[in-house]
């Protein structure tokens, strides 16, 4: 074996290698923003379509599921954002990050035509929004089985898998914030001032932020 092939063969290791290493990276940022979605974000209605998936997804994981994100479209039978496996039970969930417009009954039933394609039954679906299900959608899904999770029943189950620190005076979750003063823990919850500065706890923002 040659010492050009060698050198060769060693410079496609290395190379291999550092793509292998920033693909890693890049999965542990993406990790590591899903869970700062879900810890921080005190207002939902502010991300974009693909951090409410992410931040739906990172729920879903901190309730034992197993997540894939898919961004997968379907044209007009509806969205699979995520594919959720957990003892032996798939589902599928459509993502819709509205908050003005009630989602209708043609809605729920172009998911379950989604559904029936994918040969699950109806009861695997989750249909997840930040607004609302109309009468009719409601009534509909019933029927089939699908979950529905409007915007009071996502930020519900948000709270209960969140790690955030309590507020000493409600024991609501309090969001980091920062200002010309340093990093301060804020309440967010109505009627409630209470917070907590950082800046007597050097590297403590920064382990909330990095918190697994």
């Amino acid at each position: 074996m040659s010492k050009v092939f060698l050198i060769e063969f060693n410079t496609v290791g290395v190379v291999l290698a550092m793509v292998l290493g920033m693909g890693w990276l890049d999965a542990q940022l993406i990790a590591s923003e899903r869970r700062r979605l879900l810890e921080w974000t005190s207002n939902l209605r502010l991300l974009d379509s693909t951090e409410f998936e992410w931040l739906v997804g990172e729920m879903f994981r901190r309730e034992g599921w197993t997540v894939q994100e898919t961004g997968r479209s379907d044209g007009p039978d509806g969205n699979i954002d995520l594919v959720l496996v957990r003892d032996g039970q798939r589902s599928v969930v459509q993502c819709k990050r509205w908050n003005s417009w009630v989602v209708g009954v043609d809605e729920i039933r172009n998911f379950a035509g989604t559904l029936m394609r994918e040969k699950l039954s109806a009861k695997s679906g989750i249909y997840v929004t930040l607004s609302s299900f109309g009468k009719q959608a409601r009534a509909e899904a019933n029927v089939l089985g699908i979950e529905l999770i409007d915007s009071d029943a996502l930020l519900a189950r948000i709270e209960r898998v969140r790690r955030a620190e309590p507020c000493s005076s409600c024991e609501k979750p309090m969001v980091l914030a920062h200002s010309i003063h340093g990093w301060w823990l804020r309440c967010v919850s109505t009627g409630c001032n209470g917070k907590r500065n950082l800046s007597r706890e050097p590297g403590r923002a920064l382990d909330l932020l990095l918190e697994s």
